[in-house]
């Protein structure tokens, strides 16, 4: 059993270093949320999740900006929900246990499966959802252009991936970003190009908010492409972790602090950039941040020693049920982050942040 103070992995800028030493880690500092892709590791945060919307950042009402891609999409509109403990779980109930496929599914049926459970995720609560009181939702996602224009297939992908390698600046040949917001004012970030990448900012309604949330999860040749989405300029929409796999923004012009409840200890571009270990985000590009993420030990006392993940998918292919044990497993032996990161808050022990640029 791994100790409570060794579950919890946290990493600080060095800003937000300095400023934990003089004023602790107070929830009012805190302007911007981001979250992941990275598919069913993201449900090892619930429980961080849950402390974090259920019970810290209510402490301190005020506007904040929930960014999201894939995965982290799904768990930032849940945390918008009226009832953000209950739309928690409820992601991860769904997320477990009702991908239901046959043996080798196609991007139709796959499509078919995700739409549901965004369906049911969202509910009836979508008014709720864009009117929340504090939270300011933002949904990535990403669209084509060349060779992407229209739902492209494998050869088409692998030009992008190709171009990607020679320099990420390469693949906004083919990729657009499509953020999905209901309140433009304020917005970090999107509202001016800071990298090779167009920015297209697009209303989030009621009439394409569950459109948007497929999309930002539909990962190419796994799942359809998303088109004709209500108030978005014309073209296919997809995963927006490919573009913004962990979200390196240029998180120094957000005022206040960023919270990052994270997955792992470092932050990667784009997912095409995951081989390219120095395309990670430098410790100078997140000096404002504050990382929180299962410790490497915790993650190591997991079923099958690792996060899960994707190739599960595969690894239980005859025992689909076994597979959404396994991650409600992960799942809720991750649960008692959020506890560890409740009780430290109360008393911040300095000796557990390390900086980003530590190994």
């Amino acid at each position: 059993m791994i100790a409570a103070n060794e579950a919890l992995a946290i990493r600080a800028g060095a800003g937000a270093l300095a400023r934990l030493r003089t004023h602790g880690l107070d929830p009012a500092d805190v302007s911007v949320i981001p979250a992941a892709a990275g598919g069913p590791k993201g449900l090892t945060l619930t429980g961080l999740d849950k402390a974090l919307f259920g019970e810290w950042l209510p402490r301190a009402p005020r506007e904040r900006w929930l960014i999201g891609a894939s995965i982290g999409a799904w768990r930032m509109a849940a945390a918008c929900l009226p009832d953000p403990l209950h739309g928690l779980n409820r992601l991860v109930d769904l997320y477990c246990f009702e991908q239901d496929y046959s043996a080798r599914p196609g991007a139709a049926e796959v499509s078919r499966v995700c739409r549901q459970l965004v369906e049911k995720l969202v509910g009836g609560d979508t008014g709720e959802m864009l009117a929340h009181p504090q939270h300011r939702l933002a949904l990535l996602t990403v669209r084509g252009r060349g060779a992407l224009k229209r739902d492209a297939g494998a050869s088409a992908w692998g030009l992008a991936a190709a171009a990607n390698t020679l320099g990420r600046r390469n693949l906004a040949r083919f990729l657009e970003r499509g953020v999905f917001t209901a309140k433009r004012d304020g917005l970090p970030f999107f509202d001016r190009r800071f990298d090779a990448f167009d920015n297209h900012v697009i209303d989030l309604t009621a009439e394409n908010l569950q459109a948007a949330l497929l999309a930002s999860a539909s990962i190419p040749l796994v799942l359809k492409g998303v088109n004709g989405i209500v108030g978005a300029p014309h073209g296919t929409y997809w995963d927006g972790g490919i573009i913004d796999y962990q979200l390196a923004l240029p998180y120094s012009t957000a005022p206040g602090l960023v919270l990052y409840p994270h997955y792992i200890e470092s932050i990667t571009p784009g997912w095409l950039d995951k081989p390219f270990r120095r395309r990670r985000a430098s410790a100078a590009a997140l000096d404002n941040v504050i990382l929180l993420a299962p410790s490497r030990a915790l993650v190591a006392s997991l079923p099958g020693g690792k996060l899960p993940d994707r190739s599960d998918f595969k690894r239980y292919r005859a025992s689909p049920g076994k597979r959404a044990q396994v991650w409600r497993q992960a799942t809720a032996e991750c649960e008692r982050l959020g506890e560890v990161f409740l009780r430290w808050c109360e008393k911040p022990d300095l000796a557990m942040v390390r900086s980003f640029d530590d190994s």
